[in-house]
């Protein structure tokens, strides 16, 4: 019945081997700094699909956003010397993402085109712990919310986007934008307050 199965001396002898844990963005970022390019193949596939999401959702533009991913790793490939591990790696490639993005629409000299992705918008309708009436999966919801957010002043959009879109903690996002943890928090609650009313205005017209 027990046929093939190792005696129970032998399976306290056994050892399984180890499930091997992903490496550390820091840890990439060392071995990169040494000159090996798989390191940096790995960084490039774990970030490069959500840093083109946010610069999709930043300059509503997809082949923009294209290019100011290529522009964002050329700029991570350059400054990866003054890279520091303290600052962590996510906030420092939205940092030089969004950097990018704000000099290739102030190039522009005016707001992106007017384009936008329904699956990408609607769901920001509702910060966390709103009123869950405000999200609904409709293209006519996320034609309004994307005209409430460009009625939004550029640092409360910038930090709505990173947090309630790409996930980031206040910390990270006070890294990318270049503020406090303090002055974060603020513009992303005056955002979603002001998105609130901007889209409770746009249900009842």
């Amino acid at each position: 019945m027990f046929r093939g199965l190792l005696p129970f001396p032998a399976l306290l002898r056994y050892k399984a081997i180890p499930i091997t844990e992903p490496e550390s963005d820091d840890a990439l970022m060392a071995r990169f700094c040494d000159g090996n390019e798989d390191a940096f193949v790995v960084l490039y596939d774990r970030y490069a699909p959500q840093l083109e999401l946010f610069l999709r959702r930043f300059v509503r533009d997809r082949a923009l956003a294209e290019d100011l991913l290529q522009t964002t790793f050329l700029s991570v490939v350059r400054a990866r010397g003054r890279y520091t591990p303290h600052t962590g790696l996510r906030a420092w490639m939205y940092a030089i993402a969004a950097n990018a993005a704000r000099d290739a629409l102030r190039r522009r000299g005016a707001r992106p085109e007017q384009s936008y992705d329904p699956a990408m918008l609607c769901d920001l309708a509702a910060p966390p712990e709103s009123d869950p009436t405000l999200t609904m999966s409709d293209p006519n919801v996320a034609r309004a919310v994307d005209e409430a957010l460009q009625q939004l002043p550029r640092e409360q959009r910038e930090a709505v986007l990173l947090h309630k879109m790409q996930g980031l903690s206040f910390p990270e996002i006070a890294t990318a934008l270049g503020t406090t943890v303090g002055a974060a928090k603020v513009r992303a609650h005056r955002g979603y307050q002001r998105l609130k009313v901007l889209l409770a205005a746009w249900e009842n017209a």
